[in-house]
């Protein structure tokens, strides 16, 4: 049996934690020179090429040196892929939901990791 396509496309975003968001600003800004990213006019990171560093001081998680990021993958629609993903079995640990245009859900892998995916307009 073929399963339909899930679209996944590249990594949108990546959110890091971090404990004072003016400073993550100041330092990817003007220390790395890295291009600001915008949600709805207020910026809430900078931008890596096409992937969208996320600064988010409310994940719960202090800043570290171990593996900490949460990684969001882009598809075509975010719907349809949950819809598909849960057909192949995989658990999905947060149902898509709307933020303006976007659509956002997340899955975990065979591990227990959480990974984010989404579809339509996000930070530019």
């Amino acid at each position: 049996m073929t399963q339909p396509a899930l679209n996944l496309q590249n990594v949108k975003a990546v959110a890091l934690s971090v404990t004072n968001f003016d400073r993550a600003i100041k330092f990817y800004t003007e220390t790395l020179s890295l291009r600001p990213a915008f949600e709805d006019g207020k910026q809430v990171g900078s931008h890596l090429g096409h992937t969208v560093l996320l600064f988010k001081t409310d994940t719960g998680t202090q800043p570290s040196a171990n593996l900490n990021p949460r990684i969001t993958i882009e598809t075509a629609d975010a719907v349809a892929a949950q819809a598909n993903l849960r057909e192949r079995g995989v658990v999905i640990a947060d149902p898509v939901q709307s933020y303006g245009e976007a659509k956002v859900g997340s899955f975990l892998d065979s591990e227990g990791n959480k990974l984010w995916f989404c579809s339509g307009p996000g930070p530019s």
